[in-house]
């Protein structure tokens, strides 16, 4: 998790003008996975970017995403609109080195809420090719931490990722958006836990070796299996899926004989005969005392009997199984995504009241040094006046000038920091800044005395 510590905001001091977030960004919605892996930032390159979008005064604060799924730039830029999303772009297509064209259509640009709202639900999950997946919290929070170690944070985007991870581990706790499985091999694990529980040192037998099949171990791996064995018509083909899968290889002849280890079977075998029939399943279940046999037919056409279907404790599940379970996952997920807008909404009202309350904190120090540039501009024309006075009273006149400014502005200060409805008030906030002139000193790059 971030520091907190280094993440510390305030209203005052360096607030800089109107600010909201810009996003621009790719993903597997938008463009496919050669023009993605096009526009991937590495970690160091993420940081290196973030730097340079500073550096280049395109943005104030900036954070980099990159995962095998969407790389999006993140910032933060005063009277951010149009502008500053049409230079990211521009900075992303020169990194990479990209003509624009080729990025035409394939890009979302969001500003200001719109944006926000994107970030909470990336974070979410909800925006994810795997509806709910958590792996993206997790590369979101890394992310953040490391633009927040390399300094191209700041007030805004620390106040938003934050509030990203908050919604993030909300929508996870409070509905059940991630809480079923969506791939056949997470849900052909899940339904082992259900026969087994704890699947630690559990033993399973890999009979063949599909591409699924191997999802399934590395599930299987992530949960402590113990021993694991590979069987496969090629004793070659065997002995390397063994190594790759950190198992050990049998002979494709001893298939029967090793049946009744296993807790866990997963068959990925081509041809039209079954693999598994049934008087081998009746032996395997006889040697094993009672204990059940879990299955994991991956086979098209099936590798188990159809005749074997029933045995007394013989879990077994096919491809169609896990599908239709997949799919009901699947429903069930959708079903939570008005709970997790809902979430999701919450927050942004709470980050654009907080954002009213920065901007309005903004206004207040512009309209300071907007009063003390004045003050000593007057202080200078009256220069002649004064070197009449002594020392002491020129001194006690300045003092009292700066005194007024400060108790001016000291019932609006107070006001901002303990209204609670600030937001309602950013369009007259506009209207201040463009009634003292705070825009075109913006523009100008100063107050132009």
């Amino acid at each position: 998790m971030a520091d907190s510590s280094k993440a510390s905001e305030k209203v005052s001091g360096d607030a800089p003008g109107r600010v909201r977030v810009a996003l621009i960004g790719c993903n597997h919605r938008t463009a496919p996975v050669e023009l993605r892996e096009r526009v991937a930032f590495t970690p160091e390159q993420a940081l290196d970017a973030a730097t340079e979008l500073r550096r280049q005064g395109i943005l104030r604060e900036a954070v980099v995403l990159s995962t095998c799924n969407r790389s999006e730039l993140y910032g933060v830029a005063v009277d951010s609109g149009a502008a500053v999303t049409e230079a990211m772009e521009s900075f992303l297509t020169a990194y990479h080195q990209i003509p624009r064209t080729e990025l035409d259509g394939r890009m979302y640009r969001w500003i200001g809420p719109d944006a926000v709202r994107h970030l909470f639900r990336v974070a979410a999950g909800l925006d994810s090719m795997l509806l709910g997946e958590a792996e993206i919290l997790g590369q979101l929070r890394n992310a953040y931490g490391q633009a927040l170690e390399n300094g191209s944070t700041g007030p805004v985007l620390n106040r938003a990722f934050q509030a990203a991870l908050e919604v993030g581990k909300r929508v996870r706790a409070e509905t059940e958006v991630g809480a079923r499985p969506m791939s056949v091999a997470l849900a052909g694990v899940k339904l082992g836990e259900r026969v087994f529980g704890n699947l630690k040192g559990r033993s399973a037998l890999i009979v063949g070796a599909g591409a699924v099949a191997e999802q399934v171990v590395e599930h299987l791996r992530n949960r402590g299996i113990g021993t694991l064995r590979v069987v496969n018509r090629s004793p070659e083909r065997a002995a390397e899926l063994a190594r790759r899968m950190g198992g050990e290889p049998v002979a494709w002849e001893a298939l029967d004989s090793v049946l009744s280890t296993p807790d866990i079977v997963v068959t990925s075998v081509g041809g039209s005969d079954p693999v598994l029939r049934r008087d081998m399943i009746v032996r395997a279940l006889d040697a094993r005392g009672g204990r059940p046999i879990f299955v994991v037919d991956l086979g098209v056409p099936r590798n188990v009997a159809a005749d074997a279907a029933g045995l007394y404790n013989f879990y077994l599940y096919n491809i169609d199984d896990l599908g239709e379970i997949v799919e009901q996952n699947k429903r069930a997920r959708e079903a939570e995504i008005p709970r997790a807008e809902t979430i999701i909404s919450e927050h942004i009202v709470k980050f654009e009241g907080w954002r009213a309350v920065f901007e309005a904190g903004s206004v207040v120090d512009d309209l300071r040094g907007r009063f003390h540039k004045h003050r000593e501009a007057l202080l200078r024309e009256r220069a002649e006046e004064l070197r009449g006075l002594p020392a002491e009273e020129r001194q006690r006149i300045a003092a009292i000038t700066e005194e007024l400014i400060e108790r001016v502005l000291e019932e609006p200060a107070e006001r901002i920091r303990n209204s609670h409805v600030m937001r309602r008030h950013l369009g007259a906030m506009e209207a201040l800044r463009h009634f003292f002139g705070l825009d075109e000193a913006d523009e100008r790059g100063g107050d132009g005395e």
